[in-house]
């Protein structure tokens, strides 16, 4: 009869060494640069990471526990997305490692610098439950580094290095057999230092290219200027407003980088999340300068952004991508660039905000949901535009929109406004992805505490997610979780239930996800009328802490602006 292993999760001291104490071991000196290279720690507790918490935890390091491995993850993703500070995340081996893989996924593809620490197989070779954990993170394009006696120090600071150069995250995993192994530098062998990583490659604008956009700019009547993220990294968002304003022109962000120029002349997102009232004044443009934005399908609004005929440039210090639409590519680092052209750029005469006044109007940039102004669909449930106009009125301004993925991020970005580009987060698009909302939230939360964060999140993705709903609430000072709530997979059903497949797999039955917070500890109600919004303004009047869940009844027949295009491609 075999004798069942532990479980990965549980924190069984191996039974082949001693409890030691939380120094001077590999574990610890992992521990010891986590302490001097971020400020939290999130994870959650298995044999693989028990004795690398214990040694943090123990002296007062911050650190946030999840209930699913995926949140650990989530949670470190958004705390960088909110501050523009490294995180770490830690998981036991196998199921731990495992559980994380699609929010590691969602990290990688978003260029998200994290540090995930790991448990993983023992040195000596793997046990019958073990899976090549590196081989799982290659296929991801993730680069795993493994810590010893000899070099966990040294590859934990590399792991911090290279997740930051490459704005990638990076695993440093943990052999089980080394985890409390005692440091070894016998004198005889001296520890080798690791090479250096080369230096990022610079990008150095030619004055060729300079005198070229510049007198395209120059030239340009209706001229739109759209900032991506590449601009928020790069801390070079004054100066191309400072270009911006020079020009006459327009301004436009992706939603990474929204607000970033804090313009009353900023049309808001481009692409998908455009309103219509401003997409009709932006496909007037002649000139537009993308700077730092890939302009993917989403942002160039499936090729329907900009008419054909209007000149598009890119410079990014990123490598050309395929585009949907004809850009002028140039590669070159994004701030000397933008200083380059203020250094050629003359004040216009003639500028295109004279002839568009209403742009900077009151009317034009209020939340009002022109598009679709009325209270229910035709259904009868509630229309998730009205809803969400009205909650940018009702929210506090200082507040953080973090958004899972799903059909109802449509409206968020379109009617919610955010103070910088650090407060609107939308998690999962990277990788097409639902559930991670609860846990981004979380994180967003820690990271940013004297703003009230605010998750909007579907039913579908609510429900995958969760097991840390409870981690939200207990991270939360201030917050108000929204769900919009069509009892569908929102997506799938606007996809393929109107090209005539079944929808029996598209319905969700309805969850009242006010009532679960409530049995959590969160206030909350369940909203049918636009009138009921008032039980969450009534709460925000007399509550200083504490989070409010908001479930919302919105109609499966109001298809949000960006799946509409999509459906419309592929007919």
């Amino acid at each position: 009869m075999s004798t069942p292993m532990p479980s990965a999760r549980t924190t069984v001291p191996p039974s082949s060494a001693p409890t030691l104490p939380d120094e001077g071991h590999v574990s610890a000196a992992v521990a010891d640069v986590i302490a001097q290279r971020t400020s939290h720690l999130f994870g959650l507790m298995g044999n693989g990471n028990a004795h690398l918490i214990s040694r943090l935890t123990r002296r007062g390091f911050p650190f946030t526990s999840a209930r699913h491995e995926s949140a650990t993850v989530a949670m470190a993703d958004a705390y960088y997305r909110a501050t523009g500070r490294i995180a770490v995340a830690t998981t036991t081996y196998g199921a731990g490692f495992t559980n994380a893989y699609t929010t590691l996924a969602e990290a990688r593809i978003a260029r998200i610098p994290l540090v995930l620490v790991v448990g993983d197989a023992p040195s000596a070779g793997p046990r019958r439950f073990d899976i090549d954990q590196a081989k799982a993170a290659e296929a991801l394009g993730v680069t795993t580094l493994v810590a010893t006696q000899r070099n966990a120090e040294a590859i934990t600071h590399r792991a911090f290095d290279l997740a930051l150069q490459t704005v990638q995250p990076v695993i440093v995993s943990i052999p089980y057999d080394l985890a409390t192994a005692p440091l070894a530098r016998p004198e005889h062998e001296p520890e080798r230092e690791l090479e250096p990583l080369p230096a990022k490659q610079p990008w150095p604008p030619s004055d060729a290219e300079l005198d070229r956009v510049a007198a395209l700019l120059s030239a340009a009547r209706r001229p739109v200027v759209i900032a991506g993220r590449g601009v928020v990294l790069a801390d070079a968002a004054r100066p191309l407003k400072e270009l911006g304003d020079r020009l006459g022109a327009l301004f436009m962000t992706s939603v990474m980088a929204v607000n970033a120029f804090d313009s009353e002349w900023d049309l808001g997102v481009a692409g998908g999340f455009t309103r219509r009232h401003r997409l009709e004044v932006a496909r007037q443009a002649d000139v537009v300068l993308v700077m730092g934005a890939s302009m993917n399908i989403f942002q160039t609004r499936y090729g329907t952004l900009f008419p054909p005929s209007t000149r598009i440039i890119r410079v990014d210090n990123e490598p050309q991508e395929e585009h949907p639409i004809a850009v002028d590519y140039i590669r070159s680092d994004i701030l000397p660039f933008i200083e380059g052209l203020l250094e050629r750029v003359q004040p216009s005469s003639q500028p295109w905000r004279d002839a568009v006044p209403e742009v900077a109007g009151e009317e034009f940039r209020s939340s009002r949901p022109i598009e679709d102004p009325m209270e229910f669909g035709p259904d009868g449930r509630l229309n998730p535009r009205a809803v969400v106009a009205a909650l940018d009125r009702i929210l506090p301004a200082e507040r953080s929109v973090v958004m899972d993925g799903g059909h109802f991020i449509g409206w968020a970005p379109m009617y919610l406004s955010v103070p910088d580009p650090h407060a609107m987060i939308l998690v999962g698009t990277a990788f097409q992805s639902i559930g991670m909302g609860f846990g981004s939230a979380a994180g967003v939360s820690v990271a940013r505490p004297e703003r009230t964060t605010v998750l909007v999140s579907g039913d579908g993705g609510g429900l995958m997610g969760l097991a840390d709903f409870e981690t939200f609430l207990r991270a939360t000072r201030r917050g108000v979780a929204v769900v919009l709530n069509d009892s569908a997979y929102g997506a799938e059903l606007h996809q393929y239930a109107a090209k005539g497949l079944h929808d029996q797999a598209m319905l969700i039955e309805e969850v009242d996800f006010a009532a679960v917070g409530r049995a959590l500890g969160a206030s909350g109600c369940k909203a049918r009328s636009l009138a009921d919004l008032g039980a969450l303004e009534e709460w925000l009047a007399t509550h200083d802490d504490g989070v409010f869940v908001l479930d919302v009844a919105i109609s499966q027949q109001v298809v949000a602006e960006f799946m509409a295009e999509s459906v419309a491609l592929t007919k």
